[in-house]
């Protein structure tokens, strides 16, 4: 059985969130999804929109998903650890970065592939919150 991971704030869930949920379903047998908790995403000094609790919801209910657990930390050798997937999921927005270069060459050792997936081009939470912002509706 093929496992899979992908971690992900899924803040204002969008197109691109759903693009890459179905193309990483389709590599594996078993999809699991790390949703970001809330304390974590503050230390990019960012808080989401919508609470954990309603956006871990909403990635269980995707088709896509089979599990989806919170993610409290950004090591991902710690989660293989935890969870022993075969491949990761990532936007390729973060390929050739060094943190991701460190963390291919740590999971690798245990068999594991990166494949980064291309960024949905025009959308991300970021833009919709400020085109909300914008439109003066929050």
């Amino acid at each position: 059985m093929i496992v899979g991971y992908t971690t992900g704030v899924f803040d204002l869930f969008h197109i691109g969130h759903l693009n890459m949920l179905r193309n990483a379903k389709s590599m594996c047998d078993k999809l699991i999804v790390g949703v970001t908790t809330d304390e974590l995403v503050s230390y990019k000094n960012k808080k989401p929109l919508i609470p954990f609790e309603e956006r871990i919801e909403i990635v269980r209910s995707i088709k896509f998903v089979d599990v989806a657990i919170p993610q409290t930390s950004m090591e991902k050798f710690e989660a293989w650890k935890r969870l022993k997937f075969n491949i990761m999921f990532v936007g390729d927005d973060w390929y050739n970065t060094d943190k991701w270069n460190e963390y291919e060459t740590q999971l690798s050792k245990v068999g594991v592939k990166i494949i980064y997936f291309p960024y949905t081009n025009g959308i991300s939470s970021t833009l919709l919150s400020k085109k909300i912002r914008d439109a003066k509706i929050i």
